[in-house]
């Protein structure tokens, strides 16, 4: 949902600005709308790698595998959306968050899925345990290591 939310705000974008003449030009000439644009492209094709990513462990070493990669979307996803979702507003002007695009009911459904999903901060908590338990020390390394090795300080 929320990478289909950023596609058709992205295409709404990107129609608007080449429909568009303002400060005296084209804006899809401009370099900060081009920049706007890479950057909305970037995040979009990162958050669809991470799905599949997520899918892949998922098919192959099963759901608990696939938990950390899953959490990561719950958060990155709805936030990526939310920005390109914000950039199709700000070019779009006051139109923007009128109801003649929709882009304003777009914002509202993702701001609302990131609460839907569970608050950021607790997923971000659940990938941070993950990793936490993924570079433990085994009871192995653990004998090896003096408290000097450890990083404590006197």
């Amino acid at each position: 949902r929320s990478i289909g939310s950023a596609e058709m705000a992205l295409s709404a974008m990107i129609f608007r600005i080449q429909n568009r003449v303002a400060f005296g030009g084209s804006l899809e000439k401009k370099d900060s709308i081009r920049q706007t644009i890479a950057e909305a492209r970037i995040e979009i094709t990162k958050c669809r790698g991470l799905c599949y990513l997520a899918a892949v462990i998922a098919d192959e070493r099963g759901f608990k595998d696939a938990k950390k990669y899953i959490a990561m979307i719950k958060v990155d996803a709805p936030r990526m959306a939310l920005k390109i979702i914000d950039d199709a507003i700000q070019a779009h002007g006051g139109a923007g968050v009128s109801n003649d695009f929709g882009l304003a009911q777009a914002y509202a459904h993702q701001r609302t899925l990131r609460l839907a999903d569970g608050p950021d901060e607790v997923h971000a908590r659940s990938i941070a345990r993950m990793e936490f338990a993924r570079h433990a020390p085994s009871e192995d390394e653990m004998e090896t290591y003096s408290s000097g090795d450890m990083g404590a300080t006197r």
